[in-house]
């Protein structure tokens, strides 16, 4: 497949280079706070951790992308593998083995779907895994808990395997990188100005019960900042197609921001169902891998189909390049 050179758009250059650039201020600016004496010793070493997590995850976010196709693909893959753990330990799945590797071979399967360039097979997995995991235990002639099992195993599937392949599938796209990178880093910002507006403004609370430190502040100036970012890069990334006019961009920012949001949301909602503050440990001052990724759950298949609409993804490109012989 045709394959566009890693810095051939101007966007993929200005995200990589504005990461950088965000990153080494931020640790000046903690190393001064730290040499001045500022701040409470909490609040130095809480800043320090997260910026020592945001220097891990963004070149694992971003190499990926820059690498190739296929590392893009195996990189979700990974992600999707990772969440699952952390939702099986978290939910209890893992004590339904069977179900569990269900889940896991629909994983494996979407992302192969993605590697193929296979669409009609990347969609029929929806229905055909849903199907499958629905009737996998009934054999075992155990209903009790079948309803728990197979909804926790369709919702795992529906969220790690067929919503994040969403981003495996994009990368058969030739101008694929400012695509990715943009969601990428929008869906984070979005997270940073929902703190930053919420901090600043404060004022009632979005859904106390589910997320209590979000604020309606937080959540308004977030969707504002993400939306306008989003429209703004896409206007660059789409320019001469369909979907580059104002209101067609500034949907597809909104989509985005409300996706990434909704995404934090409904893993809070998880959390707060099953009494835990985070999904996991393995990122200092971030919790879990799904609890940093959780925003590409839905923002993944929604920003996708907006675009197929407009653009499509690999169209022209050679299809079923493992399958079709």
């Amino acid at each position: 497949m045709m394959r566009e050179a890693v810095f051939a758009h101007p966007v993929t250059v200005g995200i990589v280079a504005a990461t950088v650039a965000v990153v080494l201020v931020a640790g000046a600016v903690i190393g001064a706070m730290t040499l001045a004496g500022r701040g409470t010793p909490e609040l130095r070493r809480e800043l320090w951790l997260r910026t020592g997590s945001w220097c891990l995850l963004l070149p694992l976010m971003m190499g990926p992308v820059l690498l190739g196709r296929e590392w893009v693909i195996g990189a979700v893959t990974l992600l999707g593998l990772a969440c699952l753990r952390e939702f099986d330990r978290a939910t209890g799945l893992f004590r339904e083995p069977l179900v569990a590797g269900l889940v896991v071979l629909g994983i494996l399967a979407a992302n192969f779907a993605a590697l193929d360039h296979w669409y009609g097979f990347f969609v029929a997995l929806w229905p055909l895994t849903v199907g499958v995991i629905v009737i996998g235990t009934i054999p075992r002639d155990r209903p009790q808990g079948y309803v728990q099992r197979v909804a926790l195993g369709i919702f795992a599937y529906m969220l790690f395997g067929a919503g994040l392949a969403h981003l495996s599938f994009m990368a058969n796209e030739p101008g694929y990188r400012p695509i990715l990178l943009m969601l990428l880093t929008t869906v984070a910002l979005s997270d940073v100005a929902a703190f930053t507006f919420g901090k600043l403004i404060g004022g009632p609370k979005l859904l106390p019960t589910t997320s209590p430190n979000k604020s309606i502040a937080g959540a308004v100036g977030s969707l504002c900042v993400t939306t306008l970012l989003v429209a703004t890069l896409s206007f660059f990334i789409f320019r001469d197609t369909p979907m580059a006019q104002p209101h067609w961009l500034l949907v597809f920012g909104v989509i985005v921001g409300i996706g990434a949001q909704a995404g934090d949301l409904m893993l809070s909602s998880i959390k707060r169902d099953i009494g835990i503050k985070d999904m996991g440990t393995i990122l200092p001052g971030h919790g879990g891998v799904l609890d940093r990724f959780n925003s590409l759950l839905l923002v993944a298949p929604a920003a996708f189909h907006f675009i197929q609409f407009f653009v499509g993804f690999g169209m022209g490109q050679p299809v079923r390049l493992i399958t079709g012989g």
